[in-house]
């Protein structure tokens, strides 16, 4: 083994930020373990980025069109054409190549990022020709896109037995096993390894009480949450916490103008903090989506939580999740059709009369677990899948 392995990791995200939050949970983890860590970042930059210690390569940026995913745009908002498609392809290519990678690493990808194939396929062509052929690694959330016609399931599983060694399932099985959104499962059991929650790195350290709320109300990156936002702002005053500080969170693309107006309830409205994680170590109540993410920082922080899962008849992981964990008793959920004031605080006043929740109860520390396993992978035979 390098004295300095060397980890490329491909991150796409589309629409939500949550993809790249998690990949820079792992990215952090494996630069604390001595990892070389370089970074293809395909989608528009994130306000607040931090790269963690990793070399980030910034290709021309693509999101899908106002959640449209049959349509990539570029970050001048029009459709990306053949040329754009086929630039961005070759820096993927010479990214691969000047990098000569230990490990290669995709996040979503073959479960997810169909639009990226025309990228993603050279990639993995590239890959396994090279001398020495990287390891090969998928990393997905617990909870898949449900769904889908059997033909792209089937798609997913021929390719991972073409290019890949393993799948980083990062969730606990516990909780809810892969089957239970990936139908074909079976057929690719012994390719997966669950790492538990890929939740924060823990600290002691306390905010100063100036900076500490007993309500936070996050509305992850702000693109999705708006109803939430403004039921909590107007349940404040008639909820059993109406004397407690709230702070709402309304995400790095939260609009400007709603943010004002939501200031105008008296609360404290911040669009962004680096660590959501130390914000709720001393709050009393999250309330909340239900994305991967901000569902991690709550159970690293320990938290009592109401989640109000965004979702439709085509995006279900929220709602999957949220009733999962409302199930096992450690979080109330708030049913989509129900963001409203009234219905806000019945929850909150269920949620404070709940025991607390044993949040250790979920396997956690994906993050190191995802490190360990990496590190087994390198040091040779099929041991890192035990």
């Amino acid at each position: 083994m390098k004295s300095q392995p060397t980890v490329l990791y491909y991150v796409q995200h589309l629409l939500g930020v949550g993809h790249v939050f998690r990949t820079m949970r792992i990215t952090a983890a494996l630069v604390r373990a001595g990892f070389r860590v370089e970074l293809i970042y395909g989608g528009e930059k994130l306000p607040h980025f931090d790269d963690h210690g990793a070399l980030v390569h910034f290709l021309p940026p693509l999101t899908s069109s106002k959640g449209d995913f049959s349509n990539l745009v570029t970050g001048d908002g029009s459709i990306a054409d053949d040329a754009y498609r086929v630039s961005r392809r070759e820096k993927v290519l010479n990214i691969l190549k000047e990098c000569s990678p230990d490990i290669l690493v995709t996040e979503a990808f073959p479960f997810g990022r169909r639009q990226m194939h025309f990228e993603l396929l050279p990639l993995m062509e590239a890959a396994i020709a090279m001398q020495p052929r990287p390891k090969i690694f998928a990393s997905v959330r617990d909870i898949l896109q449900e769904g889908n016609k059997p033909s792209k399931d089937r798609q997913s599983v021929d390719l991972l037995r073409r290019y890949f060694d393993a799948v980083l399932v990062h969730g606990d099985d516990q909780l809810v096993d892969l089957s239970a959104t990936f139908p074909l499962v079976d057929e690719i059991s012994d390719l997966v390894h669950y790492t538990g929650i890929v939740t924060p790195q823990l600290t002691d350290e306390i905010l100063d009480a100036d900076d500490q709320y007993d309500v936070v109300v996050s509305a992850g990156g702000g693109l999705l949450g708006r109803e939430l936002l403004f039921a909590a702002a107007e349940a404040k005053a008639m909820s059993p916490l109406s004397d407690a500080r709230w702070c709402l969170l309304t995400g790095p693309f939260g609009d400007a103008g709603e943010n004002e107006r939501l200031a105008g309830y008296g609360l404290t409205v911040l669009q962004f903090v680096p660590d959501l994680y130390r914000l709720l170590k001393t709050a009393r109540l999250s309330v909340s989506l239900a994305g991967y993410n901000t569902v991690a920082d709550i159970m690293a922080a320990g938290c009592r939580c109401i989640m109000a899962p965004q979702w439709n008849d085509k995006e279900t992981e929220q709602l999957r999740r949220a009733q999962l964990l409302d199930a096992r008793g450690l979080a109330v959920m708030l049913p989509h059709e129900e963001k409203t004031p009234s219905a806000l605080c019945e929850a909150i006043e269920r949620t404070l009369a709940l025991p607390a929740p044993d949040w250790n109860s979920i396997r956690q520390n994906g993050a190191e677990e995802t490190v360990r396993y990496l590190h087994k992978a390198l040091a040779g035979s099929d041991a890192f899948r035990k």
